[in-house]
């Protein structure tokens, strides 16, 4: 297991959503502050707002990536298709790790429950949701590809 795995696992079991436990491990590379990088993370918990859309450590995945190596000219079509090839990437290893980036797919039958009140987070939630898994996943593969691709 990766640092950056240890870490996001551990933002997730102080009660941070999955989107907000990926980013949060990230924190240092991305040069925000932290709690502000938490308020920008946790609309995409529980699969955008608990709607169980696509997985939240996969939304935080990709939130880093593009903070990183994000574009911000929307003149350079290169640049676009180069980010969009990228997140592309990371979805497809997580996929083939975890058989989907659908949260309601990684969740089974709970992820019908979609009513906006979160779940208490007690020992047997953390026992049969899958969460804490995703997040570690989708950090240590975002910590792989920084380690391979350098900044720029």
């Amino acid at each position: 297991m990766s640092s950056k795995s240890e870490q996001a696992e551990e933002y997730f079991k102080q009660g941070y959503n999955c989107s907000q436990a990926v980013a949060a491990a990230f924190s240092d590379e991305i040069g925000i502050d932290q709690g502000r990088l938490l308020k920008m993370a946790s609309s995409f918990g529980g699969g955008m707002g608990r709607m169980r859309e696509v997985c939240g450590a996969v939304s935080g995945m990709f939130f880093v990536a593009g903070a990183l190596y994000g574009y911000d000219d929307p003149k350079d079509p290169q640049a676009k298709k180069e980010h969009y090839a990228r997140i592309q990437e990371l979805a497809a290893q997580f996929k083939a790790e975890n058989g989907s980036i659908i949260c309601r797919e990684l969740l089974g039958q709970e992820g019908k429950d979609t009513n906006p009140n979160p779940s208490v987070r007690t020992q047997e939630y953390y026992k049969k949701r899958p969460c804490a898994k995703m997040v570690g996943t989708a950090a240590q593969l975002m910590e792989m590809y920084i380690e391979n691709n350098s900044l720029h």
